[in-house]
């Protein structure tokens, strides 16, 4: 319980809940998953920041790279990391981040800069 809590505030004192990361690994499985739950209540209003699950599949592709000798999923994650903070570092953001994109538009301003990066 208390390692939720912690987590929780440590993404709100970066900025949002809506840009932590999570990913719960051993030496043989790893699960990734957004800090912050299913927002239930915003589902379908295109109000979820994205970041999180993005940074949380970047961080297990990451994972699995390092795990099987992949350096095409470590440079995946690389990509993916790039991608969103020159998303951000654009002006691309969310509300939560005091940005107006919804969820699709800041994934597909995402998705723009690691296609300009290749």
């Amino acid at each position: 319980m208390f390692g939720d809590i912690l987590s929780d505030m440590a993404g709100e004192l970066a900025g949002s809940l809506g840009i932590a990361p999570s990913i719960n690994a051993s030496d043989d499985r790893c699960m990734a998953q957004a800090a912050h739950g299913s927002a239930p209540d915003i589902a379908g209003t295109g109000l979820a920041n994205p970041i999180a699950m993005m940074s949380s599949a970047g961080m297990l592709l990451d994972w699995l790279g390092r795990r099987h000798g992949d350096a095409r999923a470590i440079d995946g994650a690389v990509r993916l990391e790039d991608g969103v903070r020159a998303a951000v570092r654009d002006g691309v953001s969310t509300r939560d981040l005091g940005g107006s994109a919804a969820t699709e538009e800041f994934t597909a301003g995402v998705v723009e800069r690691i296609a300009a990066d290749r």
